[in-house]
């Protein structure tokens, strides 16, 4: 079985949303962790990758439906004999939200059971040093679930918050997390799963991204630093001190500020930046350079084929950077992530989902 995106750091005790879906049974699990990994799959394949009897796959699969978890897809024709009909993950059968706190931005959304974005904004990031500054977070909770019907709201899986390592410039970013983690419960009702940012951002692709169909590959998060994750047996390994590398997009800001370009674009999200020539060329060899560093003295290990590149940097930008990395390193496949704009954010979504129906 696939190893499910990895566990949150913290799981509320006490349940809520889902009401009598939210505890589901280990077989259950199997069958709903199939399909979080592939779009679809047909009874004869959930049996033949469970071990699970015929009788006892169409009792699950039928209990799944009723719950309104999961459906029927699209008849597969063409094959001998009548039709497979495949099992396809409901997209209104769960939801969940999201939190990302990023270098300069708080990214909120709202997906639904296949990872489609409901519902997105972004929000200053906190003040951490005020204790009674969570009412902007709590009101846009409020805002995104109420962009679901009302019957919908039950299906609400639970609240994921990724947060980046702890903060060395002397805030107390770990209790002013841990308040409004205890603040979002308390008032909500609603249980926040939490996780460090970069990991959760590796389970988001590997849940609904590009990712989704590999095994073994390295993961690359672009954004203020250039940050990895080792992926082995769809296990997410981040080790006791995760390594972040100053060649990011701060770095590139730093390059911009010392010849007067304008570095503003680089935060905005709006899928594009300006051309900053061979500054950009610059800053992009930087990159690839530490890429390729990373992977040679990971390879000494650990043998893969495929690089993951994440980031909320322009999608032509990471395909540049894929493109020349694969050019620079010999039998690798450097693919770039489709979780746009907020990877981070969507991750932390997947966090209930992975929590509340995957299997260990």
């Amino acid at each position: 079985m696939r190893f499910a995106p990895p566990n949150p750091l913290r799981i509320a005790d006490r349940a809520s949303g889902l009401n009598a879906v939210s505890v589901r049974s280990y077989n259950e699990r199997l069958v709903l962790s199939l399909l979080l990994q592939k779009a679809s799959t047909t009874r004869l394949e959930i049996g033949e990758r469970t071990g699970l009897s015929a009788q006892t796959v169409s009792v699950l699969v039928r209990s799944l439906e009723q719950e309104g978890l999961v459906a029927k897809g699209e008849a597969q024709k063409g094959r001998v004999g009548p039709p497979t009909v495949p099992i396809v993950l409901n997209p209104e059968g769960a939801f969940s939200i999201g939190i990302s706190v990023g270098n300069r931005h708080t990214d909120v959304v709202l997906i639904d059971f296949v990872g489609e974005v409901r519902f997105h904004t972004t929000l200053p990031n906190p003040e951490v040093d005020r204790a009674s500054n969570h009412s902007q977070f709590l009101g846009t909770i409020r805002e995104a679930i109420s962009m679901l019907p009302k019957k919908a709201r039950e299906r609400l899986a639970g609240i994921g918050l990724a947060l980046p390592q702890s903060s060395s410039n002397g805030r107390n970013d770990e209790a002013y997390f841990k308040a409004l983690q205890d603040e979002i419960e308390e008032q909500l009702g609603i249980s926040v799963f939490v996780q460090n940012d970069i990991t959760a951002a590796a389970s988001g692709e590997s849940m609904f991204g590009v990712a989704k169909s590999l095994t073994n590959y390295m993961y690359f998060f672009l954004g203020a630093m250039l940050h990895g994750r080792l992926v082995l047996n769809h296990q997410i390994y981040n080790g006791n001190s995760p390594v972040s590398f100053d060649v990011g997009i701060t770095a590139l800001e730093r390059e911009l500020a010392k010849h007067g370009q304008p570095s503003g674009p680089l935060w905005e999200r709006t899928g594009t930046w300006p051309d900053y020539g061979d500054l950009l060329e610059s800053w992009e060899k930087h990159l690839i350079d530490q890429m390729a560093r990373s992977l040679d003295a990971v390879s000494q290990f650990v043998e893969f084929e495929t690089v993951v590149l994440s980031s909320y940097a322009p999608q032509m930008i990471c395909r540049d950077i894929c493109r020349r990395l694969e050019a620079n390193l010999t039998g690798v496949k450097a693919i770039a992530g489709n979780i746009t704009p907020a990877p981070k954010a969507v991750g932390a979504a997947s966090l209930p989902f992975s929590s509340r129906f995957m299997v260990e």
